[in-house]
């Protein structure tokens, strides 16, 4: 199969030329999307000023719409860096500070992608607000049913997690001290229970990674 039925069919880019799923998460400097197909990327390049991409879904081999994506990446003299998360999981501390590290040092404007831009591009984006300093709620905004994300299935411990710093920030710690000193992947975990009727329509309704 070539890389374009790929992505197309099997990757389901063919949802995603209607449906960009495209957020501005700070002018001139940060930028949201599902996986941009080649042509969506050069129009972002072109309209937005993009120099630099985090793929969230990470490298993934057979996968026509993360090949295609690389080769329009460097086509178009573009920093790419992979940084994967999950969706379904309690964010792992060493990609946060990882993420953090490309946010500071990419060149920007930087645009941020996973697959269907609702969850772990979410996530991103809410961590950009808080080392930006503007707050867990405000961060908290990104998972948002508007861009599709669905806070009662699993994906709902992401909603989890910017809860947990919520307590930290009101007594007084930054969110780095907090990833640093206090924040527990397995317990944010283990407290989490999600709906099993939401989770159900996420994981074979709109087959999110």
């Amino acid at each position: 199969m070539s890389r374009w039925l790929n992505a197309l069919l099997v990757d389901h880019a063919l949802l995603r030329i209607p449906w960009r799923n495209w957020g501005v998460v700070e002018h001139g400097r940060l930028y949201r999307s599902n996986h941009p197909l080649p042509w969506q990327l050069e129009q972002a390049v072109r309209r937005f000023g993009i120099r630099s991409v985090i793929n969230l879904r990470g490298q993934r081999a057979g996968c026509g719409a993360d090949s295609l994506g690389r080769e329009a990446a460097a086509a178009l003299g573009l920093a790419h860096a992979d940084q994967p998360f999950e969706s379904r999981g309690a964010p792992h501390k060493e990609r946060l500070r990882r993420l953090i590290h490309l946010y500071r040092s990419l060149p920007e404007p930087i645009l941020i992608h996973c697959k269907s831009g609702a969850d772990r591009t979410g996530l991103a984006a809410g961590v950009w607000r808080l080392i930006e300093g503007q707050g867990a709620a405000r961060a908290a905004e990104e998972l948002s049913l508007r861009y599709g994300h669905v806070a009662a299935a699993k994906t709902g411990i992401l909603d989890a997690f910017f809860a947990a710093y919520a307590e930290a920030e009101a007594r007084g710690l930054s969110f780095e001290e907090w990833l640093s000193r206090e924040y527990d992947e397995q317990a944010l975990r283990a407290a989490f229970r999600p709906r099993p009727v939401a989770s159900w329509f996420t994981d074979k309704v709109l087959r999110r990674e």
